[in-house]
């Protein structure tokens, strides 16, 4: 496997477009198997040499950065992307099809079991559940992708019966050419909507996990979602139908009845069994990775145990602490209003709810009358998004407040949340502009909670 793929790229001209931390590992992969091949490195970054002495010291190296990054790009024999790069307004019709990435390139000459999840909300927790699941029954099982290692981090130690559990986000489907032997699609909602053309383009790209599946592989698909009925996509007998609401009318389905998960015939788990993960949307995630322990003829009763023993990730619901007689809650990954509103509903007793976050043109309408609705009487809005909700909840009952800063939504929180309930940050909203990202936000959340001076 290893081998066809090494002599695949040994006669290639290759590009490597984008230099972050996929970008870094393809080229760490590339130089030690081809010590004197002449690489090429694209990148937006004009700084992106400072301090990296590796690539400075390299005579086999060439590298185009700045604005103009991409000229000239279409003279390479292949444009290994990095899935952070949008070319949402490039004309790409001259070196389209030659993009590839780490995962087409896997998929393409490593003829291993694929678990490739995927979906809006709810890919971390799946893949890292999955995994510890496979883990717990002693499988050859590495986990790839955004939760885990750059795929060429580990390809060198893959054998035939390694499995790999990859999340995938919607970029690194986007020019997909292969899908995993089981893709999952927990859910689409209205997001990246900056990163693509249309909301239809960046559904296309979520299907692409599936698209190029054979009749004998598996897509497991959330036959409850809007976005993903409203598709017109070609099901396989082999696939999947998950509900929570009802029993699909499919050969293969996972449905809840009589508070048990069955997948087909077989009952599987009590959904009231005493987990550590919160809500119906953990429930619904569960419900995948059943599907897969059925696929794969795993012990259920060992697969039940690893998900009651597995604990939440960071900034994802995570129980911060009780300070002051207060229980706070960091749900910083929320990025769109499904999320908080899951949040909310998963939590319980919400007193305050800090939201608002990077405007990307994700509709709020949902959002804002589930808060008129709702229980919650704080809400303290952060720009940008924050602006409109604190706009439209002004004639409400709730009392709202506006702030610029993080520390100072903290210092409001701590003054006006009841004794005896929560503060949730849920932003529905993505980070970008004012944070590096949603982990830096939740950490700095969790930074101030515990300044006493606050």
């Amino acid at each position: 496997m290893l081998k066809e793929l090494l002599d695949y790229l040994e006669d290639k001209k290759v590009v490597i477009l984008g230099f972050g931390l996929e970008g870094e590992s393809s080229y760490k992969f590339l130089r030690k198997n081809f010590p004197e091949k002449q690489l090429f490195i694209a990148d937006k970054n004009i700084k992106l040499l400072d301090n990296k002495i590796e690539l400075m010291e390299d005579p086999y190296l060439e590298v185009s950065l700045g604005e103009d990054y991409l000229n000239g790009i279409e003279k390479y024999d292949l444009i290994l992307k990095a899935p952070g790069i949008s070319l949402k307004n490039i004309d790409i019709s001259k070196f389209e099809n030659k993009i590839v990435s780490q995962l087409e390139l896997f998929l393409k000459f490593f003829n291993i079991f694929t678990i490739g999840i995927t979906g809006t909300k709810g890919k971390s927790t799946t893949s890292s559940l999955m995994y510890k699941i496979l883990v717990d029954q002693n499988k050859d099982v590495y986990l790839l992708g955004n939760i885990g290692e750059p795929i060429f981090n580990d390809i060198e130690k893959f054998s035939k019966d390694t499995i790999a559990v990859i999340e995938i986000s919607s970029h690194a489907l986007e020019f997909i050419k292969h899908s995993t032997k089981v893709a999952i699609i927990l859910d689409i909602y209205e997001e990246h909507l900056d990163h693509y053309k249309s909301l239809e383009k960046y559904i296309e790209a979520k299907f692409n996990i599936a698209k190029y599946q054979k009749e004998s592989d598996f897509l497991i698909y959330n036959f409850d979602n809007k976005l993903m009925n409203e598709y017109k996509f070609n099901y396989k007998e082999n696939d999947f139908a998950v509900s929570i609401n009802e029993e699909p009318k499919t050969k293969n389905k996972v449905f809840i009845k009589n508070n048990f998960i069955y997948c087909n015939n077989e009952k599987t788990m009590n959904v009231d069994e005493k987990i550590n993960l919160k809500g119906i949307l953990n429930i619904n995630n569960i419900m995948f990775i059943l599907a897969v322990c059925y696929i794969l003829k795993l012990d259920i009763i060992n697969a039940i145990n690893s998900i009651k023993e597995f604990k939440p990730l960071e900034h994802r619901m995570e129980f911060v602490g009780n300070i002051d007689g207060i229980d706070y809650y960091n749900n910083s990954i929320a990025t769109i209003p499904e999320s908080t509103i899951e949040a909310v509903n998963s939590i319980k007793n919400v007193n305050t709810l800090i939201v608002g976050g990077k405007d990307r043109g994700v509709k709020l309408e949902k959002l804002i009358e589930f808060l008129k609705k709702s229980d919650i009487d704080n809400i303290i809005c952060l720009p940008k998004t924050g602006e409109y909700i604190e706009r439209d909840l002004k004639e409400s009952d709730k009392k709202v407040y506006f702030t610029t800063e993080l520390e100072e939504a903290v210092k409001i929180a701590k003054k006006v949340t009841k004794k005896g309930m929560v503060c949730l940050l849920s932003p529905a909203a993505s980070s970008y502009g004012y944070f590096k990202n949603f982990e830096e936000r939740g950490n700095l959340f969790k930074k101030y909670l515990n300044n006493k001076e606050l």
